[in-house]
């Protein structure tokens, strides 16, 4: 119970109105049916025998009765229609909130858990359901109230005739219960097992779908290959499910006729009694609409208990993702990174990245002043761009210390170390944004359209941007409407102006001129040599 009175709380939080409100209109829907229910009564009883029935010392005649029963009648649909607006509120709010929750998270994460397959399955359950399943609490938790409050005034009801009904009605209804909750169990405990291949699915189908697989996937003649792949997992998945469907079904049909048997002995012993006199025309009918009602209103109580167990069940894999603690956090007494930086060091730095068997750094040691330009070459593997991971604190180092100006970097406050830092991915982000937005993201906090200019003329891309048929208010990339790709090329000089946007005292290239052709790479090598005479410390990271 303790997850899902924290989902209740999650959704108490993001709209407390809407969630109070939805308790009063559940109330209501269900207390107003009963009264008609009773109402019928005069009504059917007037119609039968041509007289009104006393009520509370009030004739209750045929059209006072049926007056009452359309006036409640029409309440109910009203307050329906009102809980229906407050719901689809409610679910777009909690959709928002959730997201936000969980797009938080995510962002303050360590990239050590991107590392972990574990932390993709975890995240993978937690992204799909986080968009229905505290609802699905929501509901099945107001259903459970209303079903409660159905039952309480159908009991009072059966009461006055027999009280072996009411053990009829509950027994009938309790191999349901149960079906259902081993249901619930084993979609549980199948899904969890099987989280890895819903994640292969979803792979297949990004890659046979998405446009940045586009060219190799047809270049190669991929797409058979991945479908083939794609329908084998489902293949299993599907019949692995319908197997338990199937096995439940049959427990199903067993307590289908269960409730059969139940409603047919009650509605004998309702004619028995009426054909007698011991009950009314009107009793029978009520007595008969009850236990009938009492009967759905039990399934719901099963359905809705059963439900909270499922929920409670997956609701636990959002909750497990939003505990997730990152390592890499400030200090308690964090300092402000310099404004200016005369030397970066690290000293006798050994890393491997999590679950690896061997290291990736091992002893190593560079130095990098102010006002040089210190390059870092090696083959493929060698760590060269660990190493900005590490500047970066995306990583902590397994043994020795990263140092600026002789202050270990887990010393300043995290913010300020990577905002003064500037640098550029061998695997840069392609933001498919305008291009004044694609290098104003170097410190968007402080966005100056004049600086953006300047940066893009600095890194070469300034004339092409002007020709853009909106400058550099063009989207970039094909992905929406109105945007103008670009070369690999032109992509990497707008990272480079993104980087030269931050004005760090610290620059890193990791790669820069990959994509260059030989006029941009002389560029670059010039605006190197100004950055120079600016007194940054620059690291180049090139391949031998």
């Amino acid at each position: 119970m303790k997850q899902i009175f924290k989902a209740l709380n999650m959704i108490r939080l993001c709209d407390s109105r809407a969630f109070y409100l939805r308790i009063l209109y559940v109330v209501v829907m269900n207390v107003l049916p009963l009264i008609n229910l009773y109402i019928l009564k005069f009504l059917v009883d007037s119609v039968n025998t041509g007289q009104p029935t006393v009520f509370l010392g009030v004739e209750m005649t045929t059209y006072l009765s049926l007056g009452l029963f359309c006036a409640i009648f029409l309440l109910n649909r009203i307050v329906t229609v009102l809980n229906g607006v407050n719901n689809d509120i409610m679910s777009q709010r909690l959709v928002d909130y959730i997201s936000e929750r969980m797009q938080g998270q995510s962002a303050q994460l360590d990239m050590s858990y991107f590392d972990n397959p574990e932390y993709h399955d975890t995240y993978h359950r937690a992204q799909q359901e986080a968009s229905y399943r505290p609802i699905q609490i929501l509901n099945g938790f107001m259903g459970l109230l209303g079903s409660l409050i159905s039952i309480v005034g159908i009991v009072a009801m059966l009461c006055t005739v027999s009280g072996w009904i009411i053990v009829v009605m509950v027994v009938a209804v309790l191999p349901s219960f149960v079906v259902r909750v081993i249901k619930a169990r084993q979609i549980y405990a199948f899904r969890r097992k099987n989280t890895q291949n819903y994640r292969r699915t979803s792979y297949y189908t990004t890659l046979l779908g998405g446009r940045d697989y586009a060219k190799e996937m047809r270049t190669f003649g991929l797409a058979p290959y991945f479908r083939e792949r794609f329908v084998k997992i489902r293949k299993v998945l599907v019949k692995d499910l319908i197997r338990i469907s199937r096995r439940l079904g049959w427990y199903d049909a067993v307590c289908a006729f269960v409730e059969t048997a139940a409603m047919f002995m009650v509605t004998v012993f309702l004619i028995t009694s009426a054909t007698s006199g011991t009950i009314t025309t009107g009793m029978f009918v009520v007595l008969f609409e009850a236990f009938r009602r009492g009967q759905t209103s039990l399934s719901g109580l099963v359905n809705s208990i059963t439900g909270l167990y499922d929920n409670r069940l997956f609701i636990g894999n959002l909750f497990e993702f939003l505990d997730l603690k990152p390592s890499i956090v400030n200090a308690p007494d964090a300092l402000p990174f310099p404004k200016q930086v005369r030397q970066v060091e690290f000293r006798d730095i050994t890393f491997r990245y999590p679950k690896m068997e061997r290291d990736v750094l091992s002893h190593f040691n560079l130095t990098a002043r102010a006002g040089e330009v210190t390059q870092i070459e090696g083959e493929n593997g060698f760590g060269k761009t660990t190493l900005l991971k590490l500047l970066l604190r995306l990583y902590d180092t397994d043994q020795g210390a990263v140092l600026i100006d002789g202050v270990d970097v887990r010393k300043y406050d995290l913010k300020g170390l990577r905002r003064g830092i500037g640098a550029i991915f061998q695997d840069y982000v392609r933001f498919y944004c305008t291009a004044e937005e694609n290098i104003a993201f170097g410190d968007i906090s402080h966005y100056d359209s004049n600086r953006v200019k300047t940066v893009a003329s600095l890194a070469g891309v300034d004339k092409y941007i002007e020709r853009l048929p909106k400058g550099y208010k063009t989207p970039l990339g094909r992905m929406f409407d109105g945007g103008e790709e670009l070369s690999m090329g032109q992509w990497q000089r707008i990272a480079l102006a993104r980087q030269l946007y931050s004005d760090a005292p610290v620059l890193i290239f990791d790669e820069p001129t990959a994509w260059m052709d030989v006029p941009s790479r002389d560029r670059f090598y010039k605006t190197l040599e100004q950055l120079k005479n600016e007194k940054k410390v620059i690291i180049l990271i090139k391949h031998v």
